[in-house]
């Protein structure tokens, strides 16, 4: 009985240590602005739409008065930040899934090599890599676009993918794929409708791991890109008023940018549970 209320304790404090950040950006982008700089915090307000109205530009005259400073930038930025983390994202799932099947079940010579180099480039750090990818896009003209985005997301989260998947295909045993050729179906015809299905719980894994790679990335966001593809992490933390850091927008757009990443997961929740333990037990 004791050792249920000690785990039932810490697994609060761990909810508690996780959620509550969560909420307290959310309960931010509901406050009116002078409970946001109340002391000691406010935890029962008055809440207000305002920061939300101003986040899409739908309130603009009533924000001029609380130090709201031009148009907000927030609407194409958020769009651009699903469609380059979405299209980098299922590039990513793609090209990792036949390259783990290509691994998984053909002798491929110097695999191990192969792998490991793969699995380096996602060793160094992306700050290192920074002014070498900037020059290389300035010379391609890939500077601020969204190709350019999406190529440099697929390249950081594919090696990733690779392995994920690779540990999830291994998993599926040989005999299925091999039973559906002697029955006439060709290899392709035999991954699409045998393998492919047994690795939906390893896809929708792999799927959510890039995608919120992609979708939180800062640095490139912000040294590749100035106006036409920028994403809306460098643009909320630039978000600024007449009078300083315009924190109930800030909080706004934290919240309005944490929806897509939940529903998608929520989406494949049914996947992921098999897919996050797929290989632990050992046949």
């Amino acid at each position: 009985m004791a050792r249920k209320i000690i785990k039932g304790v810490l697994i609060g404090l761990a909810l508690f240590f996780f959620l509550f950040p969560i909420y307290w950006i959310v309960a931010t982008s509901f406050k009116q602005w002078p409970d946001i700089f109340a002391i000691p915090p406010k935890f029962i307000f008055t809440s207000t739409a305002l920061h939300y109205k101003a986040l899409f530009n739908l309130n603009l005259e009533e924000m001029a008065k609380f130090g709201q400073a031009g148009k907000s930038l927030f609407p194409p930025r958020f769009i651009n930040s699903i469609i380059i983390a979405g299209l980098s994202t299922l590039l990513s799932v793609v090209l990792g899934t036949f390259s783990a099947y290509a691994f998984s079940r053909f002798k491929v010579k110097g695999e191990g090599d192969l792998l490991f180099f793969i699995l380096s480039t996602r060793m160094l750090p992306p700050i290192v890599v920074g002014i070498p990818f900037f020059v290389l896009y300035r010379a391609l003209h890939l500077i601020d676009t969204h190709v350019g985005l999406i190529l440099i997301y697929m390249t950081f989260n594919l090696p990733f993918a690779v392995w994920l998947m690779k540990g999830f295909i291994d998993e599926i045993p040989k005999e299925f794929e091999e039973a559906a050729m002697v029955d006439g179906y060709t290899r392709w015809e035999a991954f699409l409708k045998v393998i492919l299905p047994q690795a939906l719980s390893g896809i929708a894994a792999t799927a959510v791991f890039c995608l919120i790679t992609a979708w939180n990335e800062f640095f490139f966001a912000l040294i590749l890109t100035s106006e036409r593809a920028r994403t809306a992490p460098p643009s909320i933390a630039a978000v600024q008023g007449t009078s300083g850091i315009n924190w109930g927008q800030i909080a706004a757009g934290v919240t309005v940018f944490l929806v897509p990443v939940v529903v998608f997961t929520f989406l494949v929740r049914k996947y992921l549970a098999r897919g996050l333990t797929f290989g632990v037990i050992k046949r």
